[in-house]
């Protein structure tokens, strides 16, 4: 099967800044895609050079097999982090103008907006003007302006940003019915658990640079040893060679960096007379854990890329 984007060692300058160093990856139909990276990793920078807002220096992109043309736009979905709803225009008015722009012709724009309206509960709000709705409303509008056109790439940028507990479900099974739908869809966010619940494959970028790519299960296997739990009676948060240590309902989860193992930990407690040790277990790490291990690990400097197929 052909990707739908493939993103070939990309390179983006803004004056003697290399945002960008050596960005790679391959987005396929019905698959939710995670594009990861801490803050000022060169995420928001690739999206936009995959989507031709910024002409790469460096590097290839092809999106449906080729060069990004104006047809091409048509056939994609984009939610930015940074919303842009008109305030001052009432908020029917504005997702019809949208999805025109996207080549939709109005009458069937009318039609599909009624059905996105009323699947958010949004229907009743559709005379008000943008900025009379709650954040929570805008951001369940600009999904709409993402997903009205029936879009085959879908693009969504911090897409929870804003949403209570039911919301945030509701958009979880959108998303999942577009997967189902043969879409290829390219998620960025920094809530971990939601990439972890509903991503097949990701990307992590750092510095510029993608440094782990390739199927979730398998990275998360491949990188278990790089965490443990533990239950005791002491503080456990003060050990060598601990990247991190959480505590919750009394139970402690440590990220090891990439010289420790498990068994230097339990070493390490076992010459300690302040601790008492209830149970000690290798642990598998989660996304947040193999997240911190990795950009750590980097010191600042980015290295090979890791990739799990």
């Amino acid at each position: 099967m052909n990707p739908v984007v493939s993103v070939t060692s990309l390179s983006k300058y803004f004056g003697r800044f290399r945002a960008v160093k050596d960005v790679s990856f391959e987005v396929y139909r019905g698959e939710i895609f995670g594009l990861l990276g801490p803050n000022g990793a060169g995420k928001t920078t690739s999206i936009r050079m995959l989507l031709d807002i910024f002409a790469p220096d460096g590097g290839t992109v092809s999106v449906f097999g080729g060069n990004m043309t104006e047809a091409k736009k048509n056939r994609i979905g984009y939610l930015p982090e940074e919303r842009g709803l008109y305030q001052d225009l009432g908020l029917e008015p504005t997702l019809l103008y949208l999805a025109t722009l996207k080549g939709m012709v109005e009458a069937d724009a009318r039609r599909r907006l009624e059905e996105w309206l009323k699947r958010f509960d949004l229907y009743e709000h559709r005379a008000k003007k943008v900025q009379e709705l709650s954040r929570g409303m805008q951001q369940k509008a600009q999904i709409i302006a993402t997903l009205i056109h029936d879009p085959d790439l879908i693009i969504v940028d911090e897409p929870f940003s804003g949403l209570d507990p039911v919301n945030t479900r509701l958009v979880k099974e959108i998303i999942e019915v577009q997967r189902q739908a043969g879409k290829a869809v390219i998620m960025s966010t920094h809530q971990m658990y939601q990439v972890e619940a509903m991503c097949t494959r990701i990307v992590l970028i750092n510095q510029g640079s993608t440094v782990l790519y390739g199927e979730v299960g398998q990275i998360k296997r491949d990188f278990a040893g790089n965490a443990v739990n533990l239950v005791g009676q002491g503080d456990f948060g003060d050990l060598p060679g601990v990247l991190e240590a959480r505590r919750r309902n009394g139970a402690w989860h440590l990220t090891l960096d990439a010289g420790t193992s498990p068994q230097d930990i339990f070493h390490a407690l076992a010459v300690r007379d302040d601790v008492r040790i209830e149970r000690f277990e290798v642990a598998e790490p989660s996304l947040d854990d193999i997240f911190i291990h990795v950009v750590q690990q980097a010191g600042g400097v980015s290295s090979e890329a890791r990739t799990y197929a």
